[in-house]
């Protein structure tokens, strides 16, 4: 791969950050774990969108995302994998990204932004798609991924369905 291309790597990354969590001993499923488990003044994690840094705040949008989150990382994984669309719904993390691969080991990843934190929509569609390697993506992600199972797994959260969790666990050790 040419240098020039490799800049477009790097315009999808996340920074995990450090929420702190709270107690949480039972939760329905890992979506409510989550929603549980961190304030709205915990730590957000910052999702990196071709240079512009957008919020995710884990006691809301991640609670929010998981669901879908988990999923998705483990479709784009597959050999056969061409194409997905994903619908964040949260309010403060709103879009719709349509995913398909570039090439034989990247994503391009077309956005169309419905609400960001600090109404930064309007930045995000001029910076237009991200396209970066289905192995990046998937680790940046695992990044968030682990740092909520490890909440998780110390507080000793009993879930009713562990289903995500449980994938999203079966992830980190892929």
């Amino acid at each position: 791969m040419p240098d020039h291309a490799m800049g477009t790597t790097m315009s999808f990354s996340i920074q995990a950050g450090c929420p702190a969590a709270r107690r949480c001993e039972s939760a329905a499923d890992m979506a409510d774990a989550v929603g549980e488990m961190y304030s709205s003044e915990a730590e957000d994690a910052i999702l990196v969108w071709n240079l512009v840094p957008v919020r995710l705040s884990y006691g809301y949008d991640l609670a929010a995302l998981i669901d879908d989150l988990v999923p998705l990382l483990e479709e784009i994984q597959r050999p056969e994998f061409s194409e997905t669309e994903v619908f964040w719904g949260s309010d403060t993390f709103s879009a719709e990204w349509r995913i398909t691969r570039e090439g034989g080991d990247s994503l391009r990843i077309q956005a169309r932004w419905h609400s960001a934190l600090g109404s930064y929509e309007s930045l995000l569609a001029e910076r237009g798609d991200s396209v970066v390697r289905t192995q990046v993506f998937v680790s940046e992600w695992a990044k968030v991924l682990q740092r909520i199972v490890t909440d998780m797994e110390a507080e000793s959260v009993q879930l009713d369905d562990d289903d995500i969790f449980l994938r999203a666990k079966a992830l980190l050790t892929a």
